[in-house]
């Protein structure tokens, strides 16, 4: 007997979050389509029921995030994008640039964890990694107040600092530079969307 349309969903859902996970964690290139579906508690077989291959998955599991654990992560900040208000520009901030997020491997944005691999990724990861930083950018921007004449400016330049200051965070040693980059990001964006 077939499986429902809403089991085949959930199943495909669960390998995507799954490989989101391990790509956080290894990489693009360290994770196998066999890893995948062994987290996953699944059989390889399965795998080609969803997906052409692994780059069909990394744009899936890039593009997932921002209506998946990006949405859990904004709620657990408090940011509600039907209500943007100046305020929440600045919890975005708090919440993005976040020692809680920084340790966060398997939860952080691709944005953070991903962009070398994102780089030299098909064009179809690429745009789903530029959907996520427009995503970002439009929060800030939406969320500045209305009279601030460089909204769209300063908010791509604060996702840079947030992006780019994580980024920076991850890729050092568990030391005061991590720290001080961290913080150094967080204030200037700060001053960048409460001008």
């Amino acid at each position: 007997m077939p499986y429902s349309a809403s089991h085949r969903d959930a199943t495909r859902a669960k390998i995507v979050e799954t490989a989101r996970m391990l790509f956080n964690q290894h990489g693009f290139q360290n994770v196998t389509i066999d890893q995948v579906m062994q987290e996953a508690g699944l059989t390889r077989g399965g795998f080609y029921n969803h997906f052409r291959n692994k780059e069909a998955l990394f744009s899936e599991a890039v593009s997932s995030f921002l209506m998946g654990r990006g949405a859990e992560w904004r709620e657990d900040a408090g940011v509600d994008i039907s209500n943007l208000k100046p305020e929440m520009a600045q919890q975005m901030i708090d919440a993005y640039l976040s020692s809680a997020h920084l340790g966060d491997i398997e939860g952080q944005c691709p944005m953070i964890a991903l962009p070398s691999d994102v780089a030299r990724a098909d064009p179809e990861t690429q745009e789903a990694f530029q959907r996520l930083l427009t995503a970002m950018v439009w929060l800030l921007e939406t969320a500045m107040p209305d009279d601030e004449a460089d909204k769209r400016q300063n908010a791509l330049a604060a996702a840079a600092l947030c992006v780019g200051g994580m980024v920076l965070a991850r890729t050092l040693p568990n030391s005061e530079l991590t720290e001080e980059v961290r913080s150094a990001a967080h204030y200037a964006a700060s001053q960048l969307v409460c001008a």
